[in-house]
């Protein structure tokens, strides 16, 4: 089969011609040729395969492109990389691999077209076409990707046994495309993975979270995770989660599944944000339930204060995989601890001083937190459920209305500590703390507007009752 007509990208013609006048043989190889297939939206990155030296041929193609534009070379990698248009473009010598058990890092040699298929993780990256003048365009498909396309089929090229423990992350990137593109992984690779999973543990924490990431930002989050749950994978990289996979039941009464419960709150939170922080607060929101959990004749199943322990729970996790521990750990754990504050506020009166406080508790992240409580309302009874969403839409209103009144979104007392101090004649002390804080209490209750004049008034009353007299 032949595709010259769909490599319009002028790109290829380029490298075609490099090819020539070095006298190599080059292919393009991977995601590029496998979403070009399935008529997905092309990849904004190209891999090259040259049965030569791809950084000769990288710098032959920059050659020959207007502006020459600069080739970035891996030696110790024997990789070359140029950027044509808003395409990155890799560049490799056709090579084969042997690993040794204690590591992914593969022993590398020179090696053909076809010893580098080998090597690829799944029959569906291991197609190419060919960019050599005698055949251009055409596939070279030695293990059927293209069947295995047809009927969405992840597969690996030789034994899943070898290919998964020479590299283990291809556990996770299997899973990972099967989420992606909704297709299954076979058996046979599946039992693999399965059989192969402690292996897992060789990975570091930055290549496993690269994976969870994808997993996440796919459409239906969900797919990925019950894969790496039923792999027994997810007990070795977040055992948080599997914890809460059990139901007890103690005198007739039982709790709900909270790890079906939050992939559940996982695929409700995907079409409503890109935000892979926001939708990891979704995947961690109730991981302080299962060491919460408690059972009393009087209030039946409680998991008091898990929201609290799960905010701490969330560093530890963060520092396990390497993850950022900046403001995005602090979003997360700040979605955690207060993921049930507008639950609990939807189910009551919706009255305006609570909703300022949690405005102010919340500050700009106030519309993200309502986003993640949305999405959790996963009961099945649908009055509850369209009571629960009314009451939603009502405490956004209430958000809207408070904070254009109140501007307590990003809370600045309208009068400051210096401004007291100078008032009374005091110096710094608890009396100034004292003092600003009746008198952000009182704006939040709703006491006095958020204005200067009546917080004037309001902290003079105030210092006077504490014996205090204007200076």
């Amino acid at each position: 089969m032949n595709y010259s007509k769909d490599l319009q990208n002028p790109i290829f013609d380029v490298i075609a011609k490099a090819s020539e006048q070095l006298n190599v043989e080059s292919y393009v190889i991977g995601g590029f040729v496998r979403d070009l297939l399935l008529n997905r939206t092309a990849k904004k990155d190209i891999d090259i395969v040259a049965v030569g030296s791809g950084i000769e041929l990288a710098l032959k193609v920059s050659e020959l492109l207007p502006k020459n534009p600069k080739v970035q070379v891996f030696k110790n990698y024997g990789t070359a990389m140029l950027r044509f248009e808003d395409t990155d473009i890799e560049f490799v010598g056709a090579r084969k691999e042997s690993y040794n058990f204690d590591s992914r890092k593969p022993l590398v040699e020179n090696g053909t077209l076809e010893d580098d298929q080998n090597r690829r993780d799944f029959t569906i990256n291991a197609l190419a076409l060919s960019l050599n003048k005698t055949n251009f365009g055409a596939l070279l498909d030695p293990f059927n990707g293209l069947v295995d396309l047809e009927q969405k089929t992840i597969k690996t090229p030789l034994n899943p046994d070898v290919t998964y423990s020479d590299d283990p992350l291809r556990m996770m990137r299997g899973i990972r495309f099967a989420s992606q593109l909704d297709f299954e992984i076979a058996a046979e690779s599946f039992a693999s993975i399965t059989n192969n999973k402690d292996r897992i543990s060789i990975i570091s924490g930055e290549r496993i979270v690269e994976e969870l990431n994808k997993i996440l930002m796919t459409d239906k989050p969900s797919t990925g995770f019950l894969l790496l749950y039923k792999s027994g994978l997810l007990d070795y990289i977040l055992p948080e989660l599997t914890d809460l996979n059990q139901v007890e039941e103690i005198e007739g009464h039982t709790h709900k599944n909270n790890f079906y419960h939050t992939l559940e709150v996982v695929d409700n939170i995907a079409p409503n944000t890109n935000d892979v922080w926001l939708r990891w607060a979704a995947l961690l929101h109730d991981i302080g339930k299962a060491p919460t959990k408690r059972f009393t004749k009087k209030q039946g199943w409680t998991f008091h204060g898990h929201e609290f322990l799960g905010g701490k729970m969330v560093k530890k996790i963060f520092e396990r995989l390497h993850m950022p521990l900046n403001q995005k750990m602090k979003f997360v754990q700040k979605m955690v601890i207060m993921s049930s504050r507008p639950i609990v506020l939807a189910q009551d009166e919706v009255t305006d001083s609570a909703v300022r406080r949690l405005v102010f508790d919340a500050g700009e992240e106030v519309d993200d937190l309502m986003t993640l409580c949305e999405a959790d309302i996963t009961t099945k009874n649908p009055s509850k459920f369209k009571k629960y969403h009314n009451n939603f839409n009502l405490v956004r209103q209430k958000i809207i209305e408070v904070e254009e009144r109140d501007h307590v979104r990003q809370f600045q007392p309208p009068i400051s500590g210096e401004q007291i101090m100078e008032l009374f004649n005091l110096k710094p002390g608890r009396e100034i703390g004292t003092l600003k804080e009746s008198v952000k209490e009182a704006i939040l209750e709703g006491h006095i507007p958020n204005e200067y004049e009546a917080a004037l008034e309001f902290v003079t009353k105030k210092a006077l009752k504490m014996g205090l007299n204007k200076d």
